[in-house]
């Protein structure tokens, strides 16, 4: 099953996701699989997988991205200070960038931009280390569709540029609150981004993820945005 123009994007739960490319590359954002409740059983040990995206270094962005990295020699899509982390940690091969930046991943381009997020890896004993800066990506396939990947972030007015700049066909945003915007905010992400059509995510993973759907679809309308195509999917599920 394929969005339009042959790209497939499966939510796995919470911020993860996989891509699948016209040529049938598969790239993971996000990879928190084993551990994530929401992830359905049969997608937590992913193969094949040919790349990953990872947007920050909280446990359950950047998890089986070590685990992928080490075990698999998957190549992983990081920030500078992140991808070393990696690399102490086992993974084969990282692909370092910074935002603003954009490298060619096995045919796609993937561009990093800003987010408004903290971001630290947990150690083994329990410290926090520094880990860069979060961050999204927009990952623009070779027949020009092109998704954007939030990453975790409160709203910022600079998402007014990733709309001008990218013209992203496919907006994934966190609407969870607490430890990102809430479907409040992440409505006005949308008007900002001139969005038409929204995959919510992070979102009923934990308690304090309160931020539903259906609450982004009333901040949409309030706005006058009622075109805009509010993207529901179930953990597992293919957007046909």
């Amino acid at each position: 099953m394929a969005l339009g123009r042959d790209v497939a994007i499966t939510w796995l739960g919470h911020s993860a996701f996989r891509l699948t490319s016209p040529s049938g590359k598969t790239l993971l954002i996000d990879p928190w699989l084993r551990e994530n409740p929401r992830c359905p059983d049969e997608l937590k040990h992913p193969s094949g997988v040919d790349a990953v995206l990872v947007t920050h270094g909280h446990f359950d962005h950047v998890a089986d991205a070590v685990r992928l990295g080490k075990e698999d020699g998957v190549p992983v899509v990081a920030n500078y200070e992140l991808a070393t982390w990696l690399e102490r940690k086992g993974v084969a091969k990282t692909l370092s960038m910074n935002k603003g930046g954009s490298r060619d991943v096995l045919g796609v381009r993937v561009t990093m931009v800003h987010a408004v997020h903290s971001c630290g890896v947990t150690e083994d004993d329990g410290s926090v280390s520094y880990a860069g800066d979060a961050c999204g990506f927009v990952v623009q396939f070779g027949n020009g569709f092109r998704v954007y990947h939030a990453g975790d972030t409160a709203v910022f007015g600079d998402m007014k540029l990733v709309g001008e700049l990218y013209k992203p066909d496919v907006c994934l945003l966190p609407i969870g609150d607490v430890f990102t915007m809430g479907p409040f905010e992440a409505a006005h992400a949308v008007r900002l981004l001139g969005a038409r059509r929204v995959i919510p995510m992070h979102h009923g993973t934990f308690p304090d993820l309160t931020g539903p759907p259906r609450a982004l679809r009333a901040a949409l309308d309030e706005l006058g945005l009622d075109k805009v195509q509010v993207i529901e999917l179930a953990p597992g599920q293919v957007l046909t």
